[in-house]
């Protein structure tokens, strides 16, 4: 994409009236300019050589081939940027719209809803901004991963540091993401057993009416119990306690649970930097935080409050980061106590739970 041209948009929609709904939507913004409108995967797949567009907005049930499998297909042969738009609540959508994600397409958005609607505007105005925010992403990376990761999955272990140096073995555990957080978080999460010692916290940056299905999707893939979370509930070993849309998710000083509909902190609402604040201020060099792939700067801040009282934390490294823009940030901060790609965070966790490793060793 030339510097100062119009981000160009396919539309993939089986729907004549959601399709002509979305090009009218992006027409209105100067930032966008509509490049294809087709109504079924295959077409979508033979167009794609030919307009080369710089972010697809993709439907996710379509008749013949269903998004999902489009989405594969798109990331195989000719990697686009992709954003799903969904109908929220709905079983068989949400659990493709899910996948799609893990398979690599960047958010979902809900499908817009007619200008005669209260919510159009704001509705129409999100889902541009997701197209112009995710074209930018850069899905082919211009550096050589294989040698570095390689080097580091061959790497020998870090020495086990005995007791007695004043540090504390984790009793808590809070994780987050943002932008390519589905496929990173089955990554790393589905590694962890059921009986894993502690419970996990985590703040997925997704829209609202999402939240519910990401949850029982990723349920259905862990070995660990995803709920989410609830104003008051004790956090549970083995359970992930997700944070619910539009709330912060923080512990309290009574070490239970607490939402918050406070202000959004870096743009967020959940935000990671809250949650990570709370377990610093809870539960200090017992704390352990996890910041993975992501836009923004959302949890750096977090994350360098709780290395500050002693916790462990983990950032994703930049050679496996669908969007190294979080991670980049908290090691910016300070707040990264080890960089790791996605395969050594899990082993990594496990041996911190255990007590195998030294809960505030920090990467040498």
């Amino acid at each position: 994409m030339a510097a100062g041209s119009p981000i160009r948009v396919m539309i993939v929609e089986d729907s004549a009236v959601v399709r002509h709904l979305l090009a009218h939507i992006i027409a209105r913004d100067p930032r966008l300019s509509l490049v294809a409108a087709v109504a079924t995967a295959e077409e979508a797949l033979r167009e794609l050589p030919r307009v080369r567009p710089d972010v697809i907005s993709m439907d996710i049930r379509l008749p013949g081939m269903d998004g999902l499998e489009a989405t594969r297909r798109i990331m195989a042969e000719q990697p686009t940027p992709i954003v799903v738009i969904a109908s929220a609540g709905e079983g068989e959508s949400l659990n493709l719209s899910m996948s799609a994600l893990r398979a690599g397409a960047l958010s979902v958005v809900e499908k817009p809803v007619g200008p005669d609607n209260s919510g159009y505007e704001e509705m129409a105005g999100h889902i541009c901004t997701q197209l112009v925010i995710m074209s930018d992403v850069p899905l082919v990376r211009r550096r050589n991963i294989g040698a570095s990761l390689a080097a580091r999955l061959s790497a020998p272990p870090l020495p086990v540091q005995q007791p007695g140096a004043g540090r504390m073995r984790p009793a808590i555990m809070g994780i987050a993401a943002s932008t390519g957080g589905p496929q990173a978080l089955v990554r790393v999460l589905g590694a962890l057993p059921p009986d894993f010692p502690l419970p996990i916290l985590l703040v997925q940056h997704i829209g609202a009416p999402f939240v519910e299905g990401f949850a029982r999707w990723l349920d259905g893939l862990l070995p660990l119990k995803v709920i989410l979370a609830e104003e008051g509930a004790a956090p549970q070993p083995g359970h992930v306690h997700v944070a619910p849309g539009d709330h912060h998710l923080l512990v309290g000083p009574n070490r239970l649970l607490h939402l918050s509909r406070q202000p959004p902190v870096d743009g967020q609402r959940p935000a990671a930097t809250v949650m990570f604040r709370s377990i610093a201020e809870v539960y200090g060099a017992a704390g352990l935080g996890v910041l993975l792939t992501g836009m923004g700067e959302d949890g750096a801040r977090g994350l360098a409050a709780l290395r500050g009282r002693g916790g462990t934390t983990i950032t994703e490294d930049e050679s496996t980061a669908v969007v190294y823009g979080m991670p980049a940030a908290a090691v910016r901060l300070g707040g990264s106590g080890q960089a790791l790609p996605l395969p050594l965070i899990a082993p990594r966790l496990l041996r911190l739970a255990q007590g195998g490793v030294h809960a505030g060793a920090d990467n040498a």
